[in-house]
């Protein structure tokens, strides 16, 4: 004998708006996943799987880009966040701290990444944890020497974006047009932008793509290799000859093995393309390290 309940005794199943929100939140998280996962490559990555560390010393609190110095052999250079002085500082491969090179004429109010390219430094003036701004800079000059105190001669390079404020935490310079492209952070996935060379009094940066990841921290190229650096993982690219980097960022990454810091912001290759540096803020850890990841 079959027992049918009738309809409006059936138990009734209420969902909460934290239920619904929750399970949109899931099946966004997931599908994601899945977006990396069709981007990942299985190609075995070209650096140690673990770094070589250095302490620095003194320790530095915040620093939040790098770059190898080509003038300096044997050193970085490194800048930190907001709040700090505008000021590079000279750290020896060894995790020394050689000096401090004050920035005349510029203020540092949230400074996110470093590169150094022709010869060139560029500072990116782009963060913006509440997204509140309106306009952001670059600040670029010739890469000093060992013995300079001060820099003067400092060009800005001020832009906006199209949509409003974003907080940026990373860059990289076309090598075959000098464009420069901005990674986004806080958007979901991280966005791209580019600024196109040469560059204005004043510049709108074009939104050009988008990552199938979020949370961009940091990213370096060299030549034909681009790694891109989020707190927990590095996305390793190649990049054909003449190619974009936007075509380049595009393509399936691998995935590195990385060595989590407390608060890892800063990346950088070597400049003689023996392998790449990480290196934190201080966070609250009671050290600092410089690692270095040798070329395989």
């Amino acid at each position: 004998m079959i027992i049918e309940t009738p309809v409006n005794k059936l138990p009734k199943i209420k969902f909460s708006v934290a239920h619904i929100v929750n399970f949109i939140v899931a099946c966004c998280a997931f599908l994601l996943c899945q977006c990396q996962k069709n981007h990942q490559s299985i190609i075995s990555a070209p650096f140690d799987s673990i770094p070589s560390g250095q302490a620095l010393n003194p320790i530095l609190n915040e620093i939040s880009g790098i770059a190898d110095s080509k003038d300096n052999p044997g050193y970085l250079w490194g800048q930190e966040d907001s709040g700090n002085p505008p000021q590079l500082y000279l750290i020896n491969h060894d995790g020394s701290v050689s000096k401090k090179i004050y920035l005349a004429g510029i203020t540092n109010r949230d400074w996110e990444d470093m590169a150094l390219f022709n010869g060139q430094i560029f500072i990116a003036e782009t963060g913006d944890n509440a997204q509140a701004y309106g306009n952001y800079k670059f600040y670029k000059f010739r890469e000093p020497s060992a013995t300079v105190d001060t820099v003067k001669n400092i060009e800005t390079i001020n832009f906006s974006y199209p949509d409003g404020s974003h907080d940026a935490e990373a860059f990289l310079i076309d090598p075959t047009s000098n464009d420069i492209y901005i990674l986004t952070k806080r958007d979901n996935p991280s966005k791209i932008f580019r600024l196109a060379y040469p560059f204005n009094t004043t510049n709108m940066a074009t939104l050009v793509g988008i990552l199938p990841y979020t949370g961009v921290v940091s990213a370096a190229s060299s030549g034909n290799e681009i790694i891109v650096k989020t707190y927990t993982d590095l996305f390793y690219y190649k990049r054909a000859q003449n190619e974009s980097l936007q075509l380049a960022l595009q393509k399936t990454y691998t995935s590195l093995s990385y060595v989590v810091e407390p608060q890892g912001e800063a990346l950088t290759f070597s400049i003689n393309g023996s392998g790449f540096y990480t290196i934190s803020e201080k966070g609250f850890a009671s050290t600092v390290n410089l690692y270095f990841y040798k070329r395989n």
